[in-house]
């Protein structure tokens, strides 16, 4: 492998990150150096014999390092190939590297689930369907796509630039229940010379959302849709991570918020809901997905936790509250219509956030998909942009 990245003029730079018996090829860093970076030593690890923990202690070094090389020069793309633990030491690796960085993971386990590698980035998956133990006609073939694949995402990278979009880059979430919403005002950003990119509020598009963000790829957040946060708070299936909603906070971009679907939290099929939930109220979206409505006492921590994150931002944030409904399912007639707690999270949100804090709170008497509270979302953003001259958002109560 590392012969045929070199024919295509690549260098290289191998990786060992083995705890135990010798290398097979000489790598250009040592495991020594890997087991360093985690805290601890190949000595300590060959002592203990916890193979576990020397995995852990692998991934964890594998991390670091890559980090470290991140700095030190330009990465053009990364390679490993492994069982469950070669997959989770690597990719613990490639998950440090930047969204565009081609990451090419050939493993047994790419047919299973693979969210624990892959997290939200943009790690491409090879499934190797034979073991990885020693060379044959499957594993030749696996292994010699897998680096044709990454010779030919590095090289065109080089050789050919992606078109850049001239005007500011836009990351929006959006859920199937606030999708009219968010396609408005999509195509109003877009006319206003914004790129905008949009995430499914699924828990790895939130996530995948905030490290773009961190990564400094994103100029403004349309985070219409926060209901990542409730799977969060009450253990549903799609959260996106406890740091959701801090990553435009700490870059300083504008932001515009809101309170899409808030009135849910996500659970597989029926019987998969938790005992203790029983009693509550459910929306069987499909088969597949089983809705919960967020009672008053989980709203209120969710306005807390809102108020709380948005004060601490030091970029230009507006949130605006949707008081006709948070999403399809919340209106007059609807299975999520549930006033009494919508306003426990609009009261946390009003206690949780004063009028002298930088934070503009516009509260819109429409419901979340009505054309006008989707043009006054991009209204403001586009405002907080420079994107179009007007009169200045004001705060309203």
């Amino acid at each position: 492998m590392r012969d045929r990245l070199r024919e295509h003029g690549l260098e290289t730079l191998v990786i060992d990150a083995g705890s135990s018996g010798s290398p097979t090829i000489d790598p250009d860093i040592a495991r020594s150096e890997v087991f360093r970076l985690a805290g601890t030593s190949v000595e300590e690890v060959e002592a203990r014999r916890d193979r576990g923990a020397s995995v852990a202690d692998a991934a964890r070094g594998v991390a670091r390092l890559v980090e470290k090389l991140q700095v030190e020069r330009t990465i053009l793309g990364a390679f490993g190939l492994g069982g469950s633990a070669g997959t989770l030491i690597a990719t613990s690796g490639m998950r440090r590297l930047p969204f565009g960085v081609p990451k090419v993971m050939v493993s047994t386990v790419a047919s299973g689930q693979t969210r624990s590698y892959v997290g939200a980035s943009d790690i491409t998956m090879c499934h190797s369907v034979a073991d990885l133990a020693g060379l044959n006609r499957l594993t030749r073939s696996a292994l010699n796509h897998a680096v044709l694949a990454l010779v030919g995402m590095v090289t065109l990278d080089r050789q050919q630039s992606p078109n850049e979009h001239p005007g500011p880059v836009i990351a929006a979430t959006m859920f199937g229940v606030t999708t009219p919403c968010v396609e408005q005002a999509r195509k109003r950003l877009e006319a206003a010379g914004a790129e905008v990119l949009v995430f499914h509020a699924t828990g790895t598009g939130g996530a995948a959302m905030e490290g773009l963000i961190r990564d400094g790829q994103i100029t403004g957040v349309l985070d219409l849709t926060t209901t990542e946060l409730a799977d969060e708070l009450v253990g549903g299936i799609l959260s996106a991570g406890p740091d959701r909603l801090e990553a435009a906070g700490r870059r300083g971009i504008p932001q515009v918020v809101s309170l899409g679907a808030l009135d849910m939290v996500n659970f597989g099929p029926r019987e998969t809901v938790p005992e203790r939930f029983q009693a509550r109220t459910f929306y069987q979206h499909n088969p597949a997905v089983t809705l919960m409505r967020t009672n008053p006492e989980e709203n209120q921590a969710l306005g807390a936790r809102i108020a709380e994150v948005l004060t601490r931002a030091t970029g230009p944030s507006v949130l605006l509250v949707p008081k006709g409904g948070l999403s399809a399912l919340d209106a007059p007639g609807r299975p999520f219509h549930h006033p009494e707690a919508n306003e426990a999270l609009f009261d946390a949100i009003r206690s949780g956030i004063s009028p002298e804090s930088h934070v503009q709170i516009l509260w819109c008497d429409e419901h979340i998909n009505h054309d006008h509270f989707s043009k006054r979302a991009s209204e403001v953003l586009m405002e907080l942009l420079s994107l179009r001259k007007g009169d200045a958002c004001l705060r309203t109560s």
